[in-house]
């Protein structure tokens, strides 16, 4: 197939530098415009750029000029890596110009035409920009992923709903200072410390989970009927983000029942094919101290959920403990994803 042009949208960030990490030499997408803020448009990305990945940026970049927020880029698809307020304001200018926006900020998730996808979860909730076009007469449309770590808790999370009907779950996250950004946390706050408080993404879990594990009904998104409570902590590693879950279900399994459920989990149909897909989306330990973030974050090129110490909760049903990596299943690769949904699925050509 021809390569689909696209443009990433706050390039010189580090959610924009997973994106062109991840869009080197995709079979389906081409970067062909770097985006970025005032201060750095019209410099070189080698100029504009403080590279802070593993490796190094692709060299046929590095003398790519970075282009303004602005609609007039040569490109089909955009990806978005702004943060939430711009999102809020450019994104649907790039929507209503024609473009297709996959975004990784959280401006539009609970917006009720807006789908908020992660592909092995709810992959048919893509047909919402059908009527979001219709709703908003955008030329383009916006598709969003969820937050990191609701990805890494709703993704084990959907397979055991599916089979035993979750009433309840209760998660605390123990999250990297990747995911605050660069240059994230000082270092006298996150040595030999955890801080227990995140803001908004306790919230951000409990609400996106809903979404998530909801259907869709007509034109209508319902969300899934269970209480969350979610706690959020900020923890010293560099990336991986754990969860630990504790769950009721109407159907109570046994530990045996849940981790082959896990293990046989391929997610819809609709996944199986993309490029960036994992054979499968879960994959299940049995170590008694695994996962971990720095062990098993890489798992899969960093696109799985890593499920380990599944066992009998004395308050609720089951626990269990959920490892993925922040910045590429829940950051960019999630969102590289919903754009090969978008092929896939025939909204984007």
């Amino acid at each position: 197939m021809t390569k689909i042009p696209v443009a990433v949208l706050g390039a010189t960030g580090i959610v924009g530098q997973r994106f062109i990490q991840l869009l080197q030499n995709h079979p389906w997408f081409e970067i062909t415009t770097l985006v970025a803020s005032e201060r750095s448009a019209g410099r070189t990305y080698r100029e504009a750029c403080n590279w802070v990945l593993e490796g190094d940026p692709p060299e046929a970049l590095l003398n790519q000029i970075v282009k303004p927020l602005k609609t007039d880029l040569p490109a089909r698809l955009v990806f978005s890596a702004l943060p939430s307020p711009i999102a809020r304001e450019a994104e649907p200018r790039f929507a209503e110009a024609g473009y297709a926006v996959c975004s990784n900020a959280s401006a539009f998730r609970q917006d009720p035409d807006v789908p908020v996808i992660i592909p092995e979860v709810n992959g048919d909730h893509i047909k919402m920009v059908e009527w979001q076009a219709a709703r908003r007469g955008w030329k383009g449309l916006i598709v969003t992923s969820p937050n990191c770590t609701t990805t890494g808790a709703v993704m084990p999370l959907k397979p055991l709903d599916q089979a035993f009907n979750i009433t309840r779950f209760f998660a605390t996250s123990i999250q990297a200072v990747s995911g605050a950004g660069y240059p994230g946390l000082a270092f006298i706050d996150m040595s030999d410390n955890l801080i227990p408080y995140i803001n908004g993404e306790e919230e951000k879990i409990e609400s996106e989970s809903r979404l998530l594990l909801g259907q869709i009904n007509g034109h209508e998104r319902v969300p899934a009927v269970m209480k969350i409570s979610a706690q959020a902590n900020r923890g010293p590693i560099q990336h991986g983000h754990t969860v630990c879950l504790s769950i009721e279900f109407e159907k109570k399994p046994s530990v045996e029942e849940a981790i082959t459920v896990l293990e046989n989990y391929r997610g819809p149909e609709i996944a199986w094919e993309l490029p960036s897909a994992p054979p499968r989306p879960i994959i299940v330990r049995a170590e008694p101290d695994r996962p971990q973030p720095r062990r098993d974050r890489d798992t899969q090129n960093g696109m799985v959920a890593t499920v380990g110490r599944v066992r009998p909760c004395p308050i609720f049903d089951l626990k269990l403990v959920s490892v993925i990596h922040n910045a590429i299943r829940g950051a960019a690769g999630g969102s590289v994803l919903n754009a090969e949904l978008l092929v896939s699925g025939g909204y984007l050509s």
